[in-house]
């Protein structure tokens, strides 16, 4: 399957005090055409400054380098105007918090139909139709209403399934969304889920972050896991969830509620200092000396690899 965005080394620092964080550090990714991908790890460990800086979103004070490619151009290197001409219509940025990603003081209906008439010149009517449309497609019910209402007055799954009708008003190839689950009750959550999956059957592109591993497991088609600003795994969901090979990873899935609820021993701010060798190596019941040296991502076969001494 041809690739639609390939990332090469790339790292993204931010200034603390009078140290760096690596939030991102050489990451190299390929997402393949009409595939789901999730990236999923703990809080701090970067997948959520990666969905950014794929998109120059990131604040001023960052320092970014390495290169996102798409459509042959290096999305790094363009400037704001260059940007704003593809995100939203070719690739759309879907945000955490849906309370606070809606104007409170715009219509719904506004904000949804806003990306199409920024990048094309549909009527206003035409676009009204598309946004009603849309609504009722992912059950914002009823779509009139619902349109000229504003945010405030909607439930939280409500809120998520406008920003997604939003996210594909435009009909981009590729769509990124930042931990879309995320302060949704169960309920609400397996709205969402459903509706993620209509956009997926729709052909779209997806970039899931999340720390939600069991909507990772129904969504994805690979799984990719991120520690400290690095992947240290990537494999299919069948074997990603029934068999992890990094220590992290099967220590991130212990600690499922179906599997007993097993905390990870430590915090992931211990290994913020780790800049050399395994990142995980001071929190990993498995470290040896070995670990002091960076391991690179090994092939273990079956689309997965894994950065870990182990399978050397």
């Amino acid at each position: 399957m041809p690739s639609i965005i390939d990332i090469s080394q790339l790292s993204v620092h931010f200034p603390l005090d009078t140290t760096t964080v690596r939030a991102v550090d050489g990451v190299d990714l390929s997402v393949e055409e009409h595939e789901t991908l999730a990236i999923i790890g703990e809080s701090g460990s970067g997948k959520s400054v990666l969905g950014l800086a794929m998109l120059g979103m990131l604040p001023p004070t960052s320092t970014v380098s390495g290169k996102v490619i798409y459509e042959g151009s290096d999305l790094i290197s363009l400037s704001e105007k260059e940007l704003e001409g593809i995100r939203g219509i070719r690739i759309a940025w879907i945000p955490q918090n849906p309370a606070n990603a809606l104007n409170p003081t715009m219509r719904v209906g506004d904000q949804i139909g806003e990306p199409i008439t920024r990048h094309s010149e549909w009527t206003k009517e035409r676009v009204h139709t598309k946004v009603l449309e849309l609504l009722l497609k992912f059950r914002v019910l009823p779509p009139e209403e619902r349109s000229a209402s504003y945010p405030h007055s909607f439930s939280g799954g409500m809120l998520q399934r406008s920003l997604v009708a939003m996210g594909v008003s435009a009909r981009p190839e590729l769509i990124i969304a930042d931990e879309p689950t995320k302060g949704i009750d169960v309920i609400n959550k397996e709205s969402v889920a459903s509706v993620f999956k209509e956009v997926r059957n729709q052909g779209h592109t997806l970039v899931i972050i999340t720390h939600d591993l069991a909507f990772a497991k129904d969504l994805a088609d690979r799984i990719i896991v991120m520690y400290n600003g690095r992947i240290i795994e990537i494999g299919e969901p069948e074997v990603f969830f029934s068999h992890p090979r990094h220590p992290y990873s099967t220590m991130l899935l212990r600690s499922l509620p179906e599997k007993g609820l097993h905390p990870i021993p430590g915090r992931t701010e211990e290994s913020m200092g780790c800049t050399s060798g395994c990142r995980f190596r001071l929190r990993c019941p498995d470290a040896r000396d070995r670990c002091a040296d960076e391991p690179p991502l090994i092939s273990c076969g079956d689309r997965t690899a894994v950065r870990c001494w182990n399978y050397d």
